[in-house]
Formats: C-alpha cells, structure tokens, sequence
C-alpha cells in the first residue's frame, strides 16, 4: 500500500517550471530517497506535500485516499512531518520546550514542564535518540539539534517523515549515528523520504530511488538494482565518471602563508584563533570541518573582504594583508567563492560582463577607459567554449543559465589570468554531478600547471580524493593537519566534532 501518492504535479514560478507533471510512489514503511541536484525541484515537490507550497496541478493521495493539503497544519493532521534542511528551533529555549511547542500538556491553565520532559524522554529512549530534554538548544550540536527535530515531529505522532538534506552539517560519525535512528523508524512502520542530492548516501540508507531533473520526474529504481554510474547518468543525462585519478607529484616552493592570523566576524561571532598554514607550488590543501567553524572567515580574511586583528598573510613572501581584493587579484590570487551568487556573479549582468568582472577597465578589456566590445564578445566565446558553458549566447543573462553554468562562468574568469595561487571555497556546492567531474578534473590540471590551491570543502570525499594534505578547522583554529591519504574518513569526522589530533 502506498503512504505517498502524488500525481502529475506541477508548479511554477513565474516564468520557472519547478515541478512538471511528476508522479511519485512511496509505499508505507519504506525510506525512499528523491534524488537529484539542486534546482531538481526535490524540496519544491516536498514543500507542496507538506502545505507550503500550492500545487498549480495534480492530485494528492495520502493511504490511498485523496486528500487537499493547504496548510502545514493539514498535513500534520494527516501524520506528515517535515525535518527542514535548515533548523526551526528557538536556541534559547530546552530541547523539551522546542519539542512541545505549539502541543503543550498543561496542568490547569499553565504548562505541565515536568511532564513534557517525561514524555520527550519517553520518546527519546524509544527510538534511541539521544536528548536531554533539559538541556537548551544553544548549548548542544547540530546533530543534537536534529535530533529534537525529529522528536519534534515524532511527538505530533507523524507516520511520514519528510527529511531536506539531512546530511547537509553533519559529520560522517553524526550521518552514521542519523541512519541507525531512520532505520529504526523504518522498523517501527514510519515512512521516510529522504531528500538528497548526494549518491553515497543513497545507497546506503534507501529502499528506492526516485530522480528528478531539470523539474521533472526522470524514472524510480530500487536501490538494490542500481549503482552510482546508473544514479549519476540519471541526474545527468549522460555517463559520468565518479572517481578522479590524481598524479603523485612533489609539491614546489612555497608561494602563499598565512602566519598567526587572528580575526572576528562579529555576525556570527565566530573567531579566528593563531591561523598558520602554507601553500606549495603544484599542491592542494583541503580545509576540513562542519559548517560554521571558520571556513567563510578564512575564506574572506585570504581574499581582503574581512580585516585581520593581527598576523600576516605573504603571497610570494610579500605581506599582503594590508592590500584590498583587487590588488590580491592582480598580484595572481584567484577566488572560487562559497557563494556564487552574492560574491561571485552579478545575476542581473549578462554573461560577457560578467566573464570581466573585477577585470573590465584593464587591457585588453578597455583602453583610455573606453570598453571594447568586440575583444570582449571575442574573449567571452573562445571561455565558453574552452570551459564548456552551456549557453544560447554571450550576452544570456545569468539568471537564465544553470548553477553548475554559473560556477562555470567564475572558473573561467578566474583561472583565465594564470593565477598562480586559487582560493577554491565550496566549488562543486549545488552543481550537477556532472560538473563536479569538469571541475574536479580542472583543479587536478591546475595542480600539475603548478599552481597552489586553497580547497575548502563540505564534502569528504572531494577533500580526500583531490587534496595532498588536509587541515582540520574546528571552532576558527587549526587542530589537526596531515597527508590526505593517512587519514580515514572515521578521524576526519572525529576531529571535525573537536577531538583533537597532534598537527604534524
């Protein structure tokens, strides 16, 4: 019997097709994952089973029966949960507080907080998920957080349970501990879909697989008849290969270092504490660690957007803390960033202003400070073509192409100027799997081309598969540092939730 039936649903936004005519099947006590990249219309799809969206067309049956769903309040009295990708809690409140909210058990007229922590306690020892229903929210991790998320969603007795990227700020000891909790929902006759983008964890924690690409339904398979090859030709449309080979060359000189750097984002109050590092010639450093932990600010502090307390950064043994981003850039730093859309592009330029962007008053671009289109339009097609962007033309608007097209467009801008040190931060975040192989292979080019690169990955298995050395940030210091290859994915994880290692 099926929990979940959706039938040819369809939503738009404005001149955006979200979801066109899907059709999906989720058989009641079954974890079926929904599968694809980002800009698929996987949340789209789940946000109009769980009432925030309306559906434009198309039908909705929940245990056969055919249902409307206006609401999320509709959908949690038809036993639907959703776990969003990012957390709906209240930090200064207990995790009992959060769980209850809304549901209270009273006593006369007030609430009845010795009873709430019973019954979160209850339900925590049932389905081993570990919380302390006294603790607050500010004071435990993201994983603890997603776990009174669930609890959240147990408590108002939800039998489905829609999960957004819940992988997403997570480390691999936290992902592992999150399927055994799925897995024994899945043992007590919950439902589960599993909203992901990424095929590792697919295999491992599904019963089916449904892909969406582009908007629209692409085909489901069960897990035990398919393979990654077959999940990423899905997502793609085309064979794609999953592994990068790595050539074990000896690192050069070094031509980058950053020497007891200490800053504040003052946001986030997330600090910087006694950052040394170094960059060699022909070698790519990953920084490993969970969300929030310093990546944007080393990011940032390396690039000149965000001021330093005190130490020093040294491209080619010059200081250069005290020079702006364009100056880096034109001394041969290079930037990738963490967000493309606000520190790398200008969505509402066209392609062709955007390949120059930061570059267009320098030659060959501009001349006495009057642009010349044709060496523009000339320099923008032979990058489209070299780079493989896939465009109508030179001055499409950027919003009008996809994001793994849009990263594309700063790859080829930045690395066009034989920069001799990159800054790559996150540079496969929400691109197909398809384009994470083009960019995969490109930094391994760079590499052998000599140049140093910066990685700062979320993905585990980017950081190890192209990186030679790894250092670990943890709470804005470094904790651990070593060949890429000495580490296993289990330290990695160890160390990115602060158990320290000696750096070597």
């Amino acid at each position: 019997m099926n929990a979940v039936e959706l039938q040819q649903i369809s939503k738009r936004f404005g001149p955006v097709t979200a979801n066109d005519a899907i059709d999906l099947e989720v058989k009641r006590g079954e974890i079926h994952c929904l599968l694809g990249e980002n800009g698929a219309g996987k949340t789209t799809l789940m946000k109009i089973l769980f009432g925030l969206y309306a559906r434009d067309a198309g039908k909705i049956f929940i245990n056969s029966q055919e249902t409307e769903i206006h609401t999320p309040k509709d959908a949690i009295a038809l036993g639907i949960g959703m776990i969003h990708q990012h957390f709906m809690l209240v930090n200064r409140l207990t995790a009992a507080e959060n769980i209850v909210a809304g549901q209270e058990p009273k006593k006369g007229l007030f609430l009845d907080l010795k009873r709430a922590r019973q019954q979160v306690a209850e339900l925590s020892q049932r389905y081993g998920l570990k919380v302390n229903p006294q603790i607050k929210i500010e004071d435990i991790s993201v994983g603890e957080q997603q776990r009174v998320e669930i609890l959240k969603t147990l408590y108002r007795q939800a039998e489905i349970l829609i999960l957004d990227e819940p992988t997403a700020v997570l480390t691999p000891q936290e992902v592992e501990e999150l399927f055994y909790v799925l897995q024994k929902l899945k043992d007590d006759g919950k439902t589960i879909i599993f909203i992901t983008h990424k095929l590792k964890e697919t295999m491992a924690i599904s019963d089916r697989i449904t892909v969406l690409r582009d908007g629209k339904k692409v085909g489901t398979v069960r897990t035990a008849e398919t393979n990654p090859q077959e999940l990423a030709r899905m997502m793609v449309g085309r064979e794609v290969i999953l592994r990068v080979t790595k050539a074990d060359n000896p690192p050069g000189q070094v031509i980058f270092e950053a020497q007891h750097l200490y800053a504040v984002n003052k946001k986030s109050n997330v600090r910087l504490k006694d950052i040394t590092l170094s960059l060699r010639q022909g070698e790519i450093v990953g920084i490993a660690g969970v969300e929030g932990n310093g990546q944007l600010e080393l990011e940032e502090v390396f690039m000149g957007l965000r001021a330093i307390e005190r130490g020093q950064i040294l491209l080619h043994n010059r200081q250069i803390q005290a020079v702006g981003t364009a100056g880096r850039r034109a001394s041969g730093l290079a930037h990738i960033p963490s967000d493309r859309l606000r520190r790398g592009l200008i969505p509402t330029f066209n392609l062709e202003k955007n390949m120059i962007l930061g570059f267009e008053w320098h030659p060959p671009f501009a001349r006495h400070g009057i642009l010349s289109q044709r060496t523009i339009t000339r320099f923008c097609r032979k990058r489209i073509s070299d780079f493989q962007i896939r465009c109508s033309h030179s001055q499409e608007q950027m919003t009008s192409l996809s994001g793994g097209n849009q990263q594309k467009v700063i790859l080829a801008r930045e690395l066009s100027g034989e920069p001799q040190v990159i800054i790559a931060a996150q540079p496969t975040r929400g691109v197909d799997v398809g384009a994470i192989e083009y960019i995969h292979n490109l930094l391994l080019t760079m590499r052998a081309q000599g140049k140093a690169i910066l990685l700062i990955s979320a993905e585990l298995d980017e950081l190890k598969s192209l990186s030679d050395r790894i250092l670990v940030l943890y709470e804005g210091a470094i904790i651990a540092e070593g060949k890429a290859k000495e580490f296993t994915e289990q330290e990695l994880g160890l160390l990115m939730a602060g158990h320290r290692k000696e750096v070597m």
